[in-house]
């Protein structure tokens, strides 16, 4: 299988690049430096094609996909797994902020898509895996831009899905919870705080702490499983947390529209 990966240099993406290489797969393993896949290089030789990208270049995208494409012969898997963490109240994001985010996130995700769906056409197959998060079907404090580049990724792969679909084309939405990777550290971005919302960082901190975190690496062979599957799920919870917040997300959820459904009917009208 070739493989086109965004975000390699760490977490995730890295620990998905190498799962696919020790099993003798062929990957194209994008990052803003790739310095830090070096050691891959060395290790697997040409079957890993290192690539500098930042995906929020559209025009960088699609030059990077048709090169794989060209040098590889083919294209079977397109892992969408490029971007960063923003941690801010919502009264404390800029515009900037707001904008950086879901530029990487949501758009990055949209071009590299966009640019892989011509040759997945016209080879009447493909899996685009887009790696999304709980905070994708559920929302909590300090996190909204964040999840508004999640939610809204989750809508555009549902909807590709099921144009996609009748073309032989599969689509994957993962969603992790905790896991110990880069995401809340170095690789995060925070708004400028206000003192109004120091406790919601506390409440942020306090929820980080009550999950055990998950092993990238065994999220890494979930996904094998999921793309060597002849049927893979639409949406694939990753970790145990991500099964137990949504689950109780959902039971509210289906709770209050029971709770509100006279006034629903009444909504209506007629």
């Amino acid at each position: 299988m070739i493989w086109f990966i965004t975000g390699a240099s760490k977490g995730f993406g890295r620990e998905f690049a190498i799962a696919a290489l020790e099993r003798g797969d062929r990957v194209a393993a994008t990052a803003r430096d790739t310095k830090s896949l070096a050691d891959l290089s060395g290790r697997f030789g040409e079957r890993l094609l290192p690539l500098r990208l930042d995906v929020t270049d559209r025009a960088a995208d699609f030059e990077a996909v048709g090169r794989v494409y060209d040098e590889f012969g083919g294209l079977d898997i397109v892992v969408n797994n490029a971007g960063y963490g923003h941690f801010g109240a919502f009264e404390e994001l800029s515009e900037a902020d707001l904008r950086d985010q879901l530029e990487t996130n949501l758009f990055g995700a949209i071009w590299i898509t966009q640019a892989a769906l011509p040759f997945l056409r016209a080879q009447g197959s493909g899996h685009i895996v887009q790696v999304s998060s709980v905070g994708g079907l559920g929302a909590f404090a300090n996190q909204s831009a964040y999840h508004a580049s999640k939610w809204a990724l989750e809508a555009v792969s549902e909807s590709l899905a099921a144009e996609v679909r009748p073309l032989g084309i599969k689509v994957t939405i993962v969603e992790p919870a905790l896991f110990s990777t880069d995401w809340a550290g170095s690789s995060a971005r925070w708004s400028d705080k206000m003192t109004e919302y120091d406790y919601v960082r506390e409440m942020m901190f306090a929820r980080r702490n009550s999950f055990a975190a998950g092993n990238p690496k065994a999220a890494a062979q979930a996904l094998l499983e999921i793309v060597d599957s002849d049927d893979p799920p639409l949406r694939a919870l990753f970790g145990s947390a991500a099964t137990a917040m949504i689950t109780e997300i959902y039971q509210q959820r289906l709770q209050t529209w029971r709770d509100w459904e006279v006034i629903s009917r009444r909504a209506q009208g007629g």
